[in-house]
């Protein structure tokens, strides 16, 4: 199918040759990490993060770095 006779207008067609084009393009691993850009994510990551680091300083952090 080519684009002039392609229907951009039907999802599945339009998803199906995305997914080709860009596993050619970027080979099938690298299309996972590109599709995996555009996930989206669930809950609130700096509510999260601020209630997991709240007893961390930059420096505790730094520190436990240095450890490993």
């Amino acid at each position: 199918m080519n684009n002039q006779t392609m229907n951009f207008r039907n999802p599945v067609i339009l998803r199906k040759m995305g997914i080709e084009a860009l596993s050619k393009a970027l080979s099938p691993v690298g299309m996972a990490y590109f599709l995996k850009q555009y996930e989206k994510g669930e809950g609130d990551y700096t509510k999260e993060r601020e209630e997991l680091l709240k007893d961390f300083t930059t420096v505790d952090i730094m520190e436990a770095l240095k450890q490993e």
